[in-house]
């Protein structure tokens, strides 16, 4: 249904016209139930005097029949024995078991000695590997070829991953464990005994335009 247009003369005349006919019928239905109005207005019984805690003490107070049973009821069943239906219920030892760095192969009880904890002790593994005793002597050395400031400098130039178990810092996403890209590893066919072996051939004949194609590509492969 399209919108009114208000700014039309004849709209406007038909709008006063029902909000005016809109008061009138209000007006005949209040003075035709006036009666029920007023009386229902009215407090005609006596005054109780409740006050809102009553009002929830008593919805309490009828509660406390259900209560009672059911407490009745439950000391029952806790007399009772439980069902197991499983043969080996975990305890606090076994929630450790498998999961901490130890038994994962990234930490070794020798090398830091906060990983040597009975499997009953539910505290945190270590997230930051032992410093090196070496680098932790700077800091107790005189300034200023030691201290604190050349002992950050030396932890700067540690990988991450010799400091760190995981990837704590999102820091470490293109700096993790660089060692493991394949950009790193070393070719798996050696380059210099080709090289080599086509320059030292002891055949008497050699073919200078395939020597000098294997020079180029040695060349600028590494560009």
């Amino acid at each position: 249904m399209p919108l009114l247009d208000i700014t039309n003369p004849a709209v406007i005349i038909f709008l006063i016209e029902n909000y005016e006919k809109e008061n009138r019928l209000r007006l005949n239905w209040i003075h035709k139930h006036w009666e029920q109005i007023q009386q229902a207005a009215t407090l005609t019984r006596e005054p109780t005097n409740y006050y809102e805690t009553d009002v929830f003490a008593h919805n309490m107070v009828s509660g406390m029949a259900t209560i009672t049973r059911d407490h009745v009821v439950a000391g029952y069943n806790r007399r009772k024995t439980p069902i197991r239906d499983g043969t080996f219920i975990p305890g606090v030892k076994h929630l450790r078991h498998g999961h901490s760095l130890v038994d994962v192969g990234l930490g070794d009880p020798k090398e830091d000695e906060r990983l040597s904890r009975p499997d009953t002790d539910m505290s945190t593994d270590p997230k930051m590997r032992p410093v090196d005793p070496v680098i932790t002597e700077i800091i107790y050395k005189s300034k200023p070829e030691f201290g604190r400031v050349q002992y950050l400098k030396k932890r700067e130039k540690t990988w991450p991953e010799k400091k760190y178990y995981f990837a704590e810092s999102s820091n470490f996403e293109y700096g993790w464990r660089l060692k493991d890209s394949e950009l790193c590893q070393k070719p798996q066919h050696g380059r210099c005994w080709h090289l080599t072996k086509a320059l030292r051939s002891r055949r008497i004949f050699c073919n200078c335009d395939v020597t000098f194609a294997i020079l180029l590509y040695y060349e600028f492969a590494d560009y």
